[in-house]
């Protein structure tokens, strides 16, 4: 069951419930009897590496904290993430995936020991052998509070809320643990897979960032030409350092094409930055398929962008960035890390557990 993104926080919160959008990934717990799958949804190239959807080898901590739970028949839908220092950490847990021939072998343990996962479940599909999707999210919802009534930490019932002044200030603090949003879901809907019913709603922030380099698009222009598939993202550091930041795309082919004979007059040689690297710059080898194309072009550190984000971590982009505009009024030499937005800190430990 997915989410379209709204603007906003809707003017009422009538027939609605609120939660956290948490920011890991989505997971489908199956237990029957001491059997667990643990079913991801990610994306395809790393479907394949590791092996389908199935997560279950990578997280042998978290199979056997669902083995401990009381009912032994339940399929829950939820996000597993890594908490660290009282926020949620991607990073960390984006490498506790692993390729497949690994299944049982030292690094999946080590990595469960050094970066244990929580889950948070918010809805359930199916309970002591019946199918409850039909039924509508507030009686979901009941019966997943029961369900976990007595389950302990690392499994957690998200928070949730039907007050709307209280959503607010859950979508106003909440990015200060790591967290992106809110999902908003209609208290009468049933349970829709792969269709997008329910509303997220996410924080959007600008930067202005230097265009230093980019990759081409995996199809060819309408000329046969190479054209841009993204274009690279980069700030400065405190000590000058130009740091990549990650990347923006989803241009229309035309928008490609164009971009293709602009960034040909910026074109950089050897004396680029991101070839020297004192930080972080594009090229780090994929664990998942070392014969990717990862090809990428550099440019000379004159082109500056506004785009749009919705979160950073770590002085990175969380996800693809938007273009808004050129800034040809923009020094370069401006475009720092420290223009990030970073919320105040939360400690997301404080928050779980609790029903609002």
């Amino acid at each position: 069951m997915l989410a379209r993104p709204i603007k906003g926080l809707p003017d009422s919160a009538e027939a609605l419930a609120f939660e956290p959008k948490w920011d890991g990934f989505r997971a489908l717990v199956y237990r029957q009897g001491m059997d667990v799958v643990v079913q991801g949804r990610m994306r395809a190239a790393d479907a394949a590496a590791t092996g389908a959807w199935d997560l279950t080898y990578a997280f042998p901590e978290m199979v056997e904290r669902i083995r401990a739970l009381r009912v032994t028949d339940v399929v829950l839908d939820g996000e597993l993430v890594v908490i660290r220092d009282g926020r949620l950490s991607f990073d960390a847990l984006q490498g506790r995936l692993r390729p497949r021939k690994e299944a049982g072998g030292w690094k999946i343990a080590q990595l469960a020991d050094d970066f244990p996962t929580s889950y948070i479940a918010f809805d359930i599909l199916g309970i002591d052998g019946r199918d409850v999707r039909g039924a509508s999210a507030a009686e979901r919802r009941t019966l997943l509070a029961a369900t976990l009534a007595d389950a302990l930490a690392p499994i957690h019932l998200s928070p949730q809320t039907r007050d709307l002044s209280v959503a607010a200030r859950w979508f106003a603090d909440l990015p200060g643990a790591g967290l992106d949003g809110l999902i908003a879901k209609p208290l009468d809907g049933v349970y829709t897979p792969g269709k997008r019913t329910l509303f997220k709603i996410k924080h959007t922030h600008t930067a202005d960032v230097v265009c230093a380099g980019w990759r081409p698009f995996a199809k060819r222009g309408p000329d046969g030409q190479q054209v841009v598939g993204s274009i690279l993202l980069g700030l400065y550091d405190d000590a000058g350092v130009l740091q990549m930041v990650g990347a923006m795309s989803a241009f229309p082919m035309a928008t490609r094409a164009a971009l293709a004979e602009r960034t040909a007059e910026l074109a950089a040689g050897p004396e680029h930055p991101w070839f020297h690297p004192q930080g972080r710059a594009p090229g780090t080898p994929s664990r998942w398929r070392s014969g990717r194309d990862d090809r990428w072009y550099p440019l000379r550190p004159e082109l500056v962008a506004e785009v749009t984000y919705d979160q950073a971590e770590s002085g990175r982009l969380r996800h693809l960035a938007s273009f808004v505009r050129w800034r040809p009024d923009k020094d370069p030499a401006e475009c720092t890390l420290d223009t990030l937005a970073v919320p105040e800190p939360m400690d997301v430990t404080d928050f779980l557990g609790a029903e609002r």
